[in-house]
């Protein structure tokens, strides 16, 4: 599928997390969806098919963990990385990300512009690949 803009599926249930990543990936060029659960963020993942997922982990409905694994055993959605957000001090294993496509995850507070970067890295990688 080719498009003008990268497309961004955005997921947290805290709005103003959900406002600043928005602000942050639109004034950088992406087209961003954004949800307020986990469902809503499976809709727009299933419907959009969109370049890059970030979602936190705890969400109504379907968790972030519970998302990334849906999209690993879908094979349209397999290869669409997830940048998954936590709370501090919550964990995940190693074993608990086995069967997901989450690439990086990152603790909350975190900073805009860090994850920024880490989303044109992996966009950079999977348009070399």
């Amino acid at each position: 599928m080719s498009r003008e803009k990268p497309c961004i599926v955005i997921a947290d249930d805290e709005i103003h997390i959900l406002r600043i990543l928005e602000l942050k990936f639109a004034s950088n060029g992406f087209n961003v969806i954004k949800a307020m659960t986990g469902q809503q963020a499976w809709e727009a993942i299933v419907s959009q098919n969109p370049d890059i997922v970030i979602t936190d982990y705890q969400m109504p409905e379907l968790t972030g963990l519970d998302i990334a694994e849906k999209m690993y055993v879908d094979d349209k959605l397999r290869n669409i990385p997830v940048i998954l957000l936590t709370a501090r001090g919550f964990s995940l294993t190693d074993e608990d990300l086995i069967g997901t496509n989450i690439i990086e995850l990152i603790t909350k507070p975190f900073s805009p512009r860090e994850i920024l970067a880490i989303v044109r890295k992996v966009m950079e990688t999977k348009i070399l690949s």
